[in-house]
C-alpha cells in the first residue's frame, strides 16, 4: 500500500483578532489560533489599526499596513513568532 503526498499550500480565508488571539480560518477548514503576545505590534496596536488588515495574494498571509506587520500562514503553521526586539538604548 502506498500513500500519495499531496502538496497543499495553506491559504487564509478569514482572519480575526480577539483581545488575546490571532485566529486564521484556512480554506481547507482548519483554524489556526495563536496568542497575540507572539506579535507585539498587533498586541499593542489600537483597535482601528487591528481592523485595517489585508489578506495577501490568494491567502498566503496577512498584512497590517499601519503597523508594518506581515504574517504568513506557513509561518503560523510552523509556530514562528515575531522576532524579539533588541533594545539598542544602553
Amino acid at each position: 500500500m502506498s500513500s500519495l503526498a499531496v502538496d497543499v499550500s495553506p491559504l487564509a480565508q478569514d482572519v480575526r483578532l480577539t483581545d488575546d488571539e490571532l485566529v486564521v480560518l484556512l480554506i481547507d477548514g482548519r483554524t489556526i489560533s495563536v496568542p497575540l503576545a507572539w506579535f507585539p505590534r498587533l498586541l499593542h496596536a489600537t483597535a482601528g489599526q487591528r481592523l485595517h488588515l489585508e489578506i495577501l495574494g490568494d491567502g498566503e498571509g496577512t498584512r497590517w499596513p499601519e503597523i508594518n506587520e506581515d504574517i504568513s500562514v506557513a509561518g503560523l503553521l510552523r509556530g514562528i513568532r515575531a522576532p524579539a526586539r533588541i533594545d539598542r538604548r544602553a
